[in-house]
């Protein structure tokens, strides 16, 4: 059996986008979504209201006025993982939940790391959070394997192209020490060790391979498939976008043993739809 993850930045939707966003998640196969750039808007409560009343585990941290972060929507039953309580710094922007598998537990956590500008505000932002998220990763490190999935903001320090100047060093190195101090590998390296793909982009030729999914190295063994879904950051027949992110799948040779039953999340009822009544 296969256990597919995939995730996706779905930029502080709209609702009317929100609704085209649900349309698309859930015609698709994955049993667990980490959407990053959620936040306390009409779209994003849609997302999770929809997939609650279906019947999926949803975890929403709440989110601060303004603030953006990470809903994990899944189909299989969950409990929460330690990392939510353990980051005491913007702590809407991860979550984390662990689900069952044959194979004993495996923790899924989802982050956005917050992007800056050139201003010092913004750099100390983004670095403070950095360095806070390391610490809960070290706080909550166990023999459980932990799959890191989202939008992490920051590039390998051999990305094509090279965008130099772009980021500092600490930037980068929050990205080596995923490996170096968490043991925590690039799945899509791993599996591509060369080839060029981008999950954002200002321009078609300035590409940015923003949208990670790194895990635990005995999961590299179960490790069947990394790849990005370019389709939702291209136009539809509308002119529109699903966002301007690539997904990024993830597919391990792993056996969920507690699968929900859930509905079609887009004709589920909703408060803003209540189910009629039959008298």
């Amino acid at each position: 059996m296969t256990l597919s993850l995939i995730t996706v930045n779905v930029g502080a939707p709209s609702l009317d986008r929100a609704h085209r966003q649900l349309r698309w998640l859930a015609a698709r196969p994955e049993e667990v979504l980490v959407l990053t750039e959620t936040k306390a808007t009409p779209g994003s409560q849609f997302l999770a209201e929809a997939f609650t009343t279906a019947g999926y585990a949803v975890t929403f941290p709440e989110h601060a006025p303004g603030e953006l972060g990470v809903m994990i929507v899944s189909k299989l039953r969950t409990a929460p993982d330690p990392l939510g309580a353990a980051l005491d710094y913007l702590p809407a922007r991860a979550a984390g939940v662990v689900v069952d598998t044959t194979d004993g537990p495996l923790r899924v956590v989802g982050a956005y790391v917050p992007s800056r500008d050139a201003t010092a505000e913004k750099t100390d932002r983004k670095k403070t959070w950095l360095q806070r998220f390391g610490r809960a990763l070290d706080a909550t490190a166990s023999e459980v394997p932990l799959l890191l999935l989202g939008d992490l903001n920051v590039l390998e320090p051999s990305h094509t192209p090279a965008h130099r100047g772009q980021f500092a060093p600490f930037e980068y190195a929050f990205y080596s020490s995923l490996p170096d101090r968490h043991g925590l590998l690039d799945l899509f390296r791993h599996l591509h060790p060369d080839r060029v793909e981008h999950s954002w982009a200002r321009r078609a030729d300035l590409g940015y391979r923003y949208d990670h999914a790194h895990a635990s190295r005995t999961l590299t063994e179960r490790l069947t498939a990394c790849e990005y879904v370019h389709e939702t950051r291209e136009p539809t027949a509308d002119g529109n976008r699903l966002t301007d992110h690539s997904g990024l799948t993830v597919r391990l040779a792993l056996t969920a043993t507690s699968t929900l039953l859930t509905s079609d999340p887009t004709t589920a009822a909703t408060p803003a739809e209540p189910e009629p009544t039959l008298f």
